[in-house]
């Protein structure tokens, strides 16, 4: 099991602001100096590099302690630790000089828009961005970011680009404040409203070789996607064990649907060992499908979670006054299935590993 990671100034700011999260965005300000405020942003980052240290699955419990109290917040978490880590693993030390020391002290948020990118990885639709020559050794960005967390000005994001110079795509950092960043006003969403979740159009922006990330994009990408996907997977494992917790408190869920809740709580310590074991193991860079299915099984527990959260507490939880928490976590599991790459990308992907590994069918002798 994982250690306590929230300080109970945190706990508390999200137990009392869970529900303006996910509703609107009044506080959708606050919500990044909170987290660097507790320090949910350092921890498992190399102390090398300005953080506490740690193990990769002690920041996918990070956003899971955050996600039992607000997905919202932990969606802001998530996408500042996911650019944090690609600056961990840039070959280019000149970015992450520029960048990191402001993104850990919270003075600059981290947006990880590569979403595209994982789905391009994937074969799943083309990328949105370009980048054409400019001068001796600059680029000019032109394209759009249609969906992107945690843009709370200023901010940097990363963005997998489509270039004549090679066929295979760059991973470039693009900071806000450049002339041609346009950031839209924030995406209507059903839930997770103080997000920062917007669209972004790049217009000619120029950028150096300090903003390159990686010319290599697709083997910075597989190496970039197992934590990426780990740490949405803490979305997953926070708001289930939340679920969960509520039905125990019932005390007809625990008479009647005791078991369920058992099995439910074994399934996510089950595969909360599955992703710490494939990440200090490397498995995932080479083994992506693995790491699929247990997206799509954390997905199915918490959809199980809330079912039971819903059985245990009957018709009160249909009133807000009541339990006005199961509104907001039933609204949160919403978004599991599709934060992207989707629950159906990922099973159309392994469905597609699965028939050109099947043997071709015996042709009939005449």
């Amino acid at each position: 099991m994982s250690r306590a990671l929230l300080t109970p100034g945190l706990q508390s700011w999200l137990q009392t602001q869970a529900q303006s999260l996910n509703a609107n965005a009044d506080a959708a300000q606050e919500v990044l100096p909170q987290l660097v405020l507790a320090g949910m942003h350092r921890i498992a980052v190399p102390q090398a590099f300005g953080g506490d240290g740690g193990e990769a699955i002690d920041a996918i419990d990070a956003i899971a302690q955050v996600a039992e109290h607000s997905v919202t917040a932990a969606f802001v978490l998530w996408s500042h630790r996911a650019f944090i880590d690609y600056l961990c693993l840039t070959d280019n030390n000149a970015a992450r000089e520029l960048w990191l020391p402001d993104l850990l002290q919270g003075r600059l948020a981290g947006a990880t828009g590569l979403s595209n990118a994982m789905k391009f990885l994937s074969q799943l639709e083309p990328l949105q961005v370009e980048a054409r020559p400019d001068g001796d050794d600059g680029l000019s960005v032109s394209g759009k970011l249609p969906w992107v967390t945690n843009l709370r000005p200023p901010f940097v994001v990363a963005a997998a680009v489509q270039t004549p110079l090679q066929p295979a795509p760059m991973v470039l950092a693009i900071d806000s404040r450049l002339a041609g960043v346009q950031r839209s006003a924030d995406l209507d969403l059903l839930a997770l409203r103080a997000s920062n979740t917007a669209a972004i159009d790049l217009a000619g922006v120029k950028v150096g070789q300090e903003a390159v990330l990686a010319r290599d994009g697709l083997s910075f990408l597989k190496r970039a996607r197992p934590m990426f996907l780990s740490l949405q997977c803490g979305m997953s494992l926070g708001l289930a064990r939340a679920s969960l917790q509520a039905a125990e408190q019932v005390g007809a869920a625990r008479n009647v649907l005791g078991a369920r809740i058992a099995q439910a709580r074994t399934q996510l310590d089950s595969l909360r060992e599955t992703i710490r074991e494939g990440l200090v193991s490397g498995r995932f860079v080479a083994d992506a499908p693995a790491l699929f299915r247990v997206r799509l099984q954390l997905a199915a527990v918490v959809q199980e979670s809330v079912q039971l959260e819903l059985q245990g507490s009957g018709g009160r939880a249909y009133l807000r006054d009541h339990l006005p928490d199961f509104g907001r976590r039933l609204q949160e599991s919403a978004f599991i299935p599709v934060v992207t790459p989707s629950l159906t990308q990922l099973q159309g992907e392994l469905n597609k590993l699965a028939a050109a590994a099947a043997p071709a069918p015996e042709r009939a002798l005449p």
